[in-house]
C-alpha cells in the first residue's frame, strides 16, 4: 500500500522539516577579551583538533580507504574556516605535534574505540560516527603521555589552562552531537506519518460504512414521524443496503483496524459528516444510482467510487477536517485515494480475503525510507558541495537557492548512490515530479539542471556508475 513514490515524498517532508531546524555545528571562539590562560587554552584547542585531523589523514586501510577521514566530524573541521588558517599557518610554522601524529595514530588503530566502530560501520549502523571522535580524544589522545609531554612545555602552561581546553573540547563534540542527533528523530517522524497514511487508507475505506449507517438510521427516524408519507414507510434502501459497504463492515482486517484505533468519523466530527452526507444524498451521482434498478457490485462500487471522487474529496469541510488531524493527510491524499478505489476494486471481484492491501510490498520497500534518510544525513555536506559546484553563480546565489530545491536535490542524489537496483531514470523523473508539485513554479526544470549538470560530471569522473 505505501509504494516508494508516497515514501519518497514523505522522506523529503520530514527532512525539510529536520533540516530547516538542524543546529549548525560550529567551534568555540576566542573571548573578545581573553586572558593569558584563556589563549593558552584556545590555542592549544585548535592544535588539538588539527591533531585530530592529522591522525585521521594517517590512518589508512587496503585500497585507500580512510575510515576515520570519513567521519563528518572531520569533514566539519576541514571546511572550518579557522582550521583552513590553522592548517595554513603550519604549512609555514612547525606543528607542535608533528613528530607524534604517527605514534598516535598507531594507537588509534590498536584502540578499542577505534575497532568497535570499525565493526559499526561495517554493519552500517546509522549514526555511528557521530561520538567516535569524543572517545579517540577522551580515551587515547588525552590520556597519551607523550601529548602531554608535549603540552606541560608550552608556554604560559598550567592545568587550569589544560581543563579549559578540555572543557573547549567536549563543548564541541557535544555541539557537534547536537547537530547531528536529528537521524533518529527524523526516522522515527518518518515511521509516524507512514502510520499515519496508513491509518488515512483504513479511515477513507471506513467512510462509506459511517456515512451509510448515518442514512440508515435517517430513513428509520422517518418511519417514525408523527406526519408520515407512504415514501417515509417504504424508502428506497438501494443506498443502505450497498454490496461493497455491506463487504468493508464484514471484513475482519478493517473492523480490527477500527476498533484497535477506536475511529468514528461520526463522533469526531458530526457536522462535516453531516455536510458530507447531505452532498452526497442531493448529488446526481445519488440519484442517478437510486434510479437505477439494476442492482450489481459492479455498480455498487461504482458508486462509491464516484462519490469518493467526486464528492469526499472536493469537500471543503472534509478536507479541513483532515488537516485538522495530520498535516501531511491532504498531500497523501490523492496517492492514498488510489489505494481505496483498488481495495474497492478487490471487493467488487469478490477478493474480499485480498482487499486490504499490505502495508509495503516486500521487505526492500518497508526498508526504503529508513534508508533513504540515513544516506542523506550521512552524505548531505557531500551532496551540497555537488549543488554548489553546479550553480551557475551568475544566474543563481547558491546561498539563496530553494531550501526545498536543495532538500530535493540531496534526496535524489542519495538514492543515485545508494540503491543500484533503482534505474537512474526512474529516479530523476521521480524526484523532478515531486520539484513540480512541491516546490515553486520553475522548481522542475532547476531540479532537472542541477541533477543532470551533477549527473554528468559525476559519471565522468567515475564517482557515479549507474547510466
Amino acid at each position: 500500500m505505501i509504494n516508494r513514490i508516497l515514501i519518497r515524498i514523505k522522506v523529503i517532508q520530514i527532512l525539510y522539516s529536520f533540516l530547516l531546524v538542524e543546529k549548525q555545528f560550529s567551534l568555540v571562539t576566542l573571548p573578545e577579551t581573553p586572558t593569558k590562560e584563556k589563549r593558552f587554552a584556545y590555542s592549544l584547542y585548535l592544535d588539538t583538533l588539527v591533531l585530530m585531523l592529522k591522525v585521521a589523514e594517517s590512518i589508512g586501510r587496503r585500497g585507500g580507504d580512510k575510515p576515520l577521514e570519513e567521519t563528518r566530524f572531520i569533514k566539519r573541521l576541514k571546511s572550518d574556516d579557522t582550521i583552513k588558517s590553522q592548517l595554513a599557518r603550519y604549512r609555514m610554522a612547525p606543528f607542535p605535534f608533528e613528530g607524534i601524529v604517527e605514534s598516535i595514530a598507531d594507537k588509534v588503530k590498536e584502540s578499542a574505540v577505534y575497532k568497535n566502530y570499525l565493526k559499526d560501520r561495517k554493519e552500517n549502523k546509522f549514526g555511528v560516527d557521530s561520538t567516535v571522535w569524543n572517545d579517540i580524544y577522551n580515551l587515547v589522545i588525552s590520556r597519551d603521555a607523550e601529548v602531554n609531554q608535549i603540552i606541560s612545555r608550552r608556554e604560559n602552561f598550567t592545568l587550569k589552562a589544560v581543563d579549559r581546553t578540555v572543557e573547549f573540547l567536549n563543548e564541541t563534540f557535544t555541539n557537534f552531537m547536537a547537530s547531528q542527533d536529528g537521524g533518529s528523530e527524523a526516522i522515527s517522524a518518518l515511521h509516524q506519518s507512514l502510520d499515519k497514511a496508513r491509518e488515512l487508507y483504513f479511515r477513507l475505506l471506513w467512510l462509506p460504512v459511517e456515512l451509510t449507517d448515518m442514512q440508515e438510521r435517517r430513513l428509520d427516524d422517518r418511519r417514525h414521524k408523527l406526519l408520515v408519507t407512504q415514501e417515509d414507510l417504504n424508502p428506497n434502501l438501494k443506498f443502505v443496503d450497498n454490496s461493497l459497504v455491506k463487504a468493508i463492515r464484514e471484513c475482519e482486517a478493517i473492523r480490527n483496524f477500527i476498533e484497535k484505533e477506536k475511529i468514528s468519523w461520526e463522533r469526531e466530527d458530526r457536522v462535516m459528516m453531516d455536510n458530507l452526507l447531505k452532498s452526497i444524498v442531493d448529488s446526481d451521482i445519488y440519484r442517478s444510482y437510486m434510479d437505477n434498478p439494476v442492482e450489481t457490485p459492479k455498480e455498487d462500487c461504482e458508486l462509491w467510487r464516484n462519490i469518493i471522487r467526486r464528492i469526499v474529496f472536493n469537500n471543503e469541510h472534509f478536507l479541513e477536517t483532515l488537516e485538522d488531524k495530520s498535516v501531511f493527510w491532504n498531500d497523501d491524499l490523492d496517492t492514498i485515494g488510489t489505494f481505496v478505489l483498488k481495495s474497492f476494486r478487490k471487493f467488487e471481484e469478490g477478493a474480499s480475503a485480498d482487499a486490504v492491501l499490505d502495508k509495503y510490498k516486500d521487505e526492500e520497500d518497508a526498508r526504503f525510507g529508513d534508508e533513504l534518510v540515513k544516506a542523506v544525513l550521512k552524505n548531505k555536506d557531500t551532496y551540497r558541495g555537488y549543488i554548489d559546484e553546479a550553480v551557475d553563480r551568475s544566474l543563481w546565489e547558491s546561498e539563496r537557492l530553494a531550501f526545498m530545491d536543495v532538500v530535493i536535490i540531496e534526496t535524489a542524489l542519495a538514492e543515485m548512490f545508494n540503491f543500484p537496483k533503482i534505474p537512474l531514470n526512474v529516479t530523476l523523473n521521480e524526484y523532478i515530479e515531486i520539484a513540480k508539485t512541491y516546490s515553486s513554479a520553475k522548481s522542475g526544470g532547476f531540479v532537472n539542471g542541477i541533477l543532470g549538470k551533477i549527473i554528468s560530471h559525476l559519471q565522468k569522473e567515475g564517482v557515479l556508475l549507474k547510466k
